[in-house]
């Protein structure tokens, strides 16, 4: 096919509607790339419950193993069981998943050796002029000897090595709903689970890649809505909701109340601190509570603040050596996973945290929500910067006020905060506002939204 890789070639990943964008053969000619690029002898590849995944994820494997690399396929995986197979087999790693996107969406999340990020700057340009090159010369010559293609079954390993992480033993009986939304958690949640003192009520655990019963998104409120039904009618402890390739956990309390992941992120920092003998950095990106670094230094840390996305947290983890980072998008980062995001890890620490004390979640997590948050609210605009300059003028100069460019134009004062990104592919502006009180927060993020929407 003649595919605009300028479309499906992101920051990140591939990602693209198939067939219409990319194909098994284009899917040949990445795996190939990645072959060339990694300079591996070997890697390792997962997919997840999407039709297409199993065909896209062999036809990698063909492109890689014509160039003589040897190809290990573990199958149907969560995107952080990848991750786990890449960093215990030492090996670069690809994971064919679209997360949350409609059905008729895939990609590809690559990364080298250890997990490492594959992105823009780390490999995946590279990989996308390979790939646009032999769309017009054919595929590359392959090796003398082809590599080979086996399979192993990483899920109980991967298991094992969670629960390593994370002292489960003594903690209270708990029951806990889990909504996998028809996606990677349905596979993993039992295996990862099995042996606990919980009694798991599971629901949409049936691997669906057309999403039957809601989009595999948990950050939007309306694909939480049964959770919290669930959680109530059952009188649960908890409520725990994976996105569509399990790399993701948002959590709801007994009352079905929404735990804000920048309460998981610092709940789990000071876990991870105390774990560490109370020292260690924390990265956390620029539009999670002020509750983070607050909890971050009062549990003996060191708060580093980030952009958002997870190859600059990935990269700041690296550089700086952080056991632990946190975004509010609810990934979680961990040293002790290569640093790597592992929803499955956070859910585990929540679970550790509520198992290990009498009290219910809402009063455990009360002490890491310490202020009145907007959550994300999106704007189409016509003109972003120029929207970005109103704003900006409208506040500079006042008492009080400090102007910050990390990441869009961050505005803020003793008593408040806001932060307004642009998006890189729609013509949006993100706003995330934080006050001490949700009255502040109202005026505030009322008075921004004004400004930007004009």
């Amino acid at each position: 096919m003649t595919a605009d890789l300028s479309q499906i070639v992101k920051a990140y990943d591939v990602r693209g509607v198939v067939p219409d964008q990319w194909d098994e053969t284009l899917a040949e000619l990445f795996g190939a790339a990645f072959a060339q690029v990694t300079d591996a002898e070997a890697i390792v590849i997962g997919h997840d419950m999407r039709p297409s995944s199993p065909g896209l994820s062999r036809a990698f494997a063909r492109g890689a193993a014509a160039l003589g690399v040897d190809v290990t396929e573990i199958g149907l995986c969560s995107t952080d069981q990848l991750y786990y197979a890449s960093g215990a087999l030492d090996l670069p790693g690809a994971m064919f998943t679209a997360s949350h996107n409609p059905a008729r969406y895939n990609g590809i999340k690559m990364c080298r050796a250890g997990a490492a990020p594959v992105g823009q700057d780390t490999g995946l340009a590279e990989i996308r002029a390979l790939v646009e090159g032999w769309t017009g010369t054919g595929a590359p010559e392959p090796a003398p000897t082809a590599g080979t293609i086996t399979r192993r079954d990483t899920l109980k390993d991967y298991a094992a090595y969670l629960r390593s992480l994370v002292d489960l033993t003594a903690i209270r009986p708990l029951k806990v709903v889990v909504d996998a939304g028809n996606g990677m958690g349905g596979h993993t949640v039992p295996t990862v689970f099995e042996g606990l003192p919980l009694t798991l009520v599971p629901m949409y655990f049936e691997l669906d890649g057309t999403f039957p019963n809601h989009e595999a998104n948990p950050l939007d409120p309306a694909n939480i809505v049964d959770l919290q039904e669930r959680v109530r009618a059952e009188g649960a402890d908890l409520g725990i909701a994976f996105d569509g390739d399990a790399d993701r956990c948002f959590v709801v309390d007994e009352h079905g109340d929404p735990v804000s992941p920048s309460a998981v992120t610092a709940l789990v920092a000071a876990r991870e601190l105390a774990r560490h003998g109370g020292k260690g950095t924390v990265i956390h990106n620029l539009i999670t509570s002020w509750t983070v670094p607050e909890v971050v230094k009062e549990n003996g840390g060191t708060p580093v603040r980030t952009r958002v996305g997870h190859s600059f947290i990935k990269a700041e983890m690296a550089k700086s050596g952080a056991i632990f980072g946190g975004e509010h998008s609810a990934h979680y980062y961990f040293k002790d996973f290569w640093n790597a995001d592992t929803g499955m890890l956070a859910a585990l620490h929540v679970l550790a945290a509520l198992g290990g004390q009498d009290g219910p979640l809402s009063a455990l997590v009360a002490q890491y929500d310490r202020y009145a948050g907007s959550g994300e609210i999106n704007s189409t605009v016509d003109d972003q910067q120029g929207r970005l300059a109103a704003i900006r003028s409208a506040y500079e100069g006042r008492e009080g006020v400090t102007v910050d460019d990390l990441d869009g134009l961050t505005i803020s004062t003793a008593d408040w905060w806001f932060n307004v990104r642009p998006s890189n592919t729609e013509p949006l502006l993100r706003l995330n506002a934080e006050a001490r009180d949700e009255a502040t927060m109202t005026t505030i993020r009322d008075e921004a939204l004004s400004i930007i929407r004009g």
